[in-house]
């Protein structure tokens, strides 16, 4: 027996549709407006470890592994595990740091292209 930990470069979120749809928390999806410098909370199912002291891409997730390109920039401020119903969660807060609506690339691998 082990302890299962999931190692996170970026943060994953579904769409905002899920939540309207009922199918989410509001946590577990990206908000409908991002606001550069605005903080967020988060929420991720099962124990996961994120890199807390730098700039990391924000995701959108279909989930199975199905990942959109890097949306926005962001820095986790916080995160902290916790159990519901015996199901292990991530919670925690991010703050955007810059948003991307063009096509150029932003990360290579996990560094962020300035």
């Amino acid at each position: 027996m082990g302890i299962q930990v999931e190692y996170n470069p970026d943060l994953a979120l579904r769409n905002i549709r899920e939540y309207k749809k009922g199918n989410r928390d509001i946590a577990e999806c990206i908000p409908a407006l991002l606001e550069v410098g605005k903080i967020y909370n988060f929420k991720k199912r099962g124990q996961r470890v994120y890199w807390l002291k730098g700039e990391i891409p924000l995701l959108e997730t279909q989930g199975n592994g199905v990942l959109s390109k890097p949306l926005a920039s962001i820095i986790i401020l916080e995160s902290t595990h916790h159990i519901y119903y015996n199901t292990i969660y991530t919670n925690g807060k991010y703050e955007v740091v810059e948003i991307f609506d063009d096509d150029k690339i932003h990360y290579n691998g996990f560094a962020k292209i300035d």
